[in-house]
């Protein structure tokens, strides 16, 4: 389904959750009418789970509650239906009920990478990054888990915020490693870079960066200033600048970049 100084600013929850849950219908096409045929418990719960998951996609909590009650009458062990459940109860803020059921998910099935990952989604967005770390760090160690590139990002941004720069670059590293053309940890891996003072190679994770993006942010313009005043490259200076003030006028970034031309910080 569908959280940046880097611990001081607006990682979002929302990042992590990116990859919340599988790819889900814009809109409920299947009718209930399919259960009107006899069918094996196991076509009957894959079938339950599915229209659930439409239904989440759509928003629609209490059919999804009500098809994933009869799924977990067929088999009360399914971690997946656990893991939707956890999903539906976080979506309408029943944070004990969520948590109980993304810990179920995980008891029924250990290696439930998805089901981790959206768990420490959830303790990310609760601010409790260190049980999220700890769930990531799991996650990560899953080599045919499809999403794993952006559990690594996931683990980059919650180091970020248990101050850990160099968990959180090594974290980010590994996951350009899979997809370097990945923006999130490219910015990220900029910023760090240049708060570490390696402007050099702040601007080649700053430049690719940029290659990969149609609109920067606030945050990565005013990065983009900063490396090029020290690398005297008043062109590029400029054109940051620009975009900067032209695009986003009333941003904090902007405010900061006034304060230091004015001496003030």
């Amino acid at each position: 389904m569908n959280v940046y100084s880097l611990v001081g600013s607006s990682i979002k929850a929302t990042v992590l959750a990116a990859v919340c849950l599988l790819s889900l219908s814009a809109c409920v096409t299947s009718t209930e009418t399919v259960f009107t045929e006899e069918a094996s418990p196991e076509k009957t719960l894959e079938r339950r789970l599915s229209l659930a998951r439409q239904y989440i996609g759509n928003g629609n909590w209490e059919d999804a509650k009500r098809n994933l009650q009869l799924a977990v009458e067929i088999d009360p062990n399914s971690a997946e239906v656990h893991e939707a459940f956890a999903l539906v109860y976080q979506s309408t803020g029943e944070y004990e009920l969520a948590e109980e059921s993304y810990k179920a998910a995980i008891k029924l099935r250990s290696h439930f990478s998805r089901a981790r990952n959206n768990y420490a989604a959830f303790l990310f967005s609760q601010e409790r990054y260190q049980e999220a770390e700890i769930q990531l760090e799991y996650v990560v160690k899953d080599t045919l888990y499809s999403s794993r590139p952006q559990a690594f990002i996931n683990l980059g941004l919650c180091r970020l915020k248990l101050f850990n720069p160099q968990g959180a670059e090594e974290a980010f590293v590994r996951s350009l490693a899979m997809n370097p053309k990945n923006t999130i940890p490219l910015l990220e891996v900029a910023q760090l870079r240049f708060d570490a003072d390696d402007v050099n190679s702040a601007n080649r994770y700053y430049q690719s960066y940029r290659q990969n993006i149609r609109q920067q942010s606030p945050r990565a313009l005013w990065l983009g200033i900063r490396i090029a005043q020290q690398l005297g490259d008043r062109n590029a200076e400029g054109s940051y600048v620009l975009a900067l003030s032209s695009l986003h006028p009333d941003s904090l970034e902007y405010q900061a970049y006034l304060r230091a031309m004015n001496g003030d910080g």
